[in-house]
């Protein structure tokens, strides 16, 4: 007997739960050949929102655990990734009309990204903070703290990189501290909501990523112009106009990110990209 297919329908990723676009849209992801493979939410003005209320929310806990809690985290996601690879490589397969091969290359550097950026939660600091000299009987001391709430645009149709290229834009804001508002690769959705999924069953508490699907030509102005959020990564922006987007930006003071073709390298510097620097001064104990 044939049994009856039951397309998935790839959902939203915000505050830790799996909704519907409020507007009830979605639209068709196909494969390379132009098949049907699955439904995704077509993510409005107000998800978007949704989303940044959500990452705000989250902000305090999860810039307030310790960086040792964090690389913890980060790492047990590397884990998860591991245990259901084959779900990853069957819808990179499909989606990017990939090779088996090419599909498990991308997972394990995906799975390899993630630990990287793990191993980085409490070191960058030491690297990136410094005990300056002063004249006087006072400390000044300057440590890097998370920018706040961070929305990035996910590198969009860069060959054999759906996954690992979501994973490079995501994992190094979340390193420093940030929470997250991430627009998913357009007409490859699949596996960023299948890691938000992952992330919804780790200890990442709910809303520190948030996964919106749907056109980057629509959500991202809005977010741009966005007064609660604290940062712009225009990493998969190359063919929207950015330009327009670093304006609406700069009306409420947004740190930006600017584009780079491809997918991100793991570079120290894209964690820092994502701190700020806060300076302190303190009295010397006199005995």
């Amino acid at each position: 007997m044939t049994r009856l297919s039951i397309p998935k329908t790839y959902k939203l990723a915000i505050g830790g739960a799996f909704p519907r676009s409020e507007s009830g849209r979605t639209y068709e992801v196909l494969t390379p050949k132009g098949a049907f493979l699955a439904n995704a939410a077509l993510a409005s003005r107000k998800d978007a929102r949704d989303a940044v209320v959500a990452a705000r929310s989250a902000h305090a806990g999860w810039a307030g655990a310790t960086a040792y809690n964090r690389g913890q985290v980060l790492y047990r996601i590397a884990e998860l990734l591991e245990g259901r690879r084959e779900q990853f490589v069957e819808e990179i397969r499909s989606s990017e009309g990939a090779s088996a091969a090419a599909a498990a290359k991308q997972i394990d550097a995906a799975i390899d990204a993630w630990v990287w950026y793990a191993g980085w939660a409490d070191k960058y600091s030491q690297v990136a903070g410094s005990g300056n000299p002063v004249a006087g009987p006072f400390f000044n001391l300057s440590v890097p703290e998370p920018t706040g709430v961070v929305v990035t645009i996910a590198p969009q149709g860069v060959a054999g990189g759906s996954l690992l290229g979501f994973v490079a834009a995501v994992a190094p804001a979340l390193v420093a501290g940030n929470t997250v508002v991430a627009i998913a690769d357009f007409t490859r959705p699949l596996s960023a909501i299948s890691l938000a999924e992952v992330l919804a069953t780790s200890d990442v508490p709910g809303g520190v990523v948030n996964v919106l699907t749907g056109s980057p030509a629509e959500i991202a102005p809005w977010l741009a112009a966005h007064a609660d959020v604290n940062a712009l990564d225009l990493t998969g922006a190359g063919d929207l106009d950015w330009v327009d987007l670093e304006i609406a930006a700069a009306d409420t003071l947004k740190r930006v990110i600017s584009p780079e073709p491809g997918i991100p390298a793991l570079t120290l510097g894209r964690i820092l990209a994502f701190t700020e620097t806060k300076t302190v001064w303190h009295t010397k104990a006199l005995i």
